[in-house]
């Protein structure tokens, strides 16, 4: 088994598209009705999948900031991604070393709805994914 994609609800598909597309997400495909609402299938240029799953439904109501707790996305210069973002009117908080000097630096972005992205660059050296290394015991 493995981690397919994540499903989003969003309020505004328009909006959050034109977020996500910022950010570096392509559409690669759409399903205008579901029973859970339009469905837009997004990926990131380094993905062979689709990771994010974009939900959008005018009649269901979207609560901002309470559908999800967050996303993680890696990249390779968080400094360079930062600078991007700004220029794409993206506003990214200071990195931060939650892990210590030698641990991820991360940051972080939050979408129209609310939800908070973080923003990791791993350490040299390090998997590209979280393993149980990361966690010794």
């Amino acid at each position: 088994m493995r981690t397919l994609h994540i499903g989003l609800r969003v309020g505004e598909i328009e909006k959050s598209l034109e977020f996500y597309e910022a950010v570096g997400y392509e559409v690669i495909g759409e399903v205008p009705s579901t029973s859970h609402g339009g469905l837009t299938m997004l990926k990131l240029p380094g993905d062979e999948f689709v990771t994010i799953e974009l939900v959008s439904d005018p009649e269901r109501e979207v609560r901002h900031g309470d559908n999800l707790n967050h996303l993680v996305i890696q990249v390779e210069s968080l400094e360079a991604t930062r600078a991007e973002l700004a220029e794409r009117g993206i506003e990214a908080e200071e990195p931060q070393l939650p892990g210590g000097e030698d641990g991820p630096r991360t940051s972080w972005i939050t979408d129209p709805d609310g939800n908070r992205i973080e923003l990791v660059q791993w350490p040299t050296g390090h998997a590209p994914g979280m393993s149980a290394d990361d966690f010794p015991s």
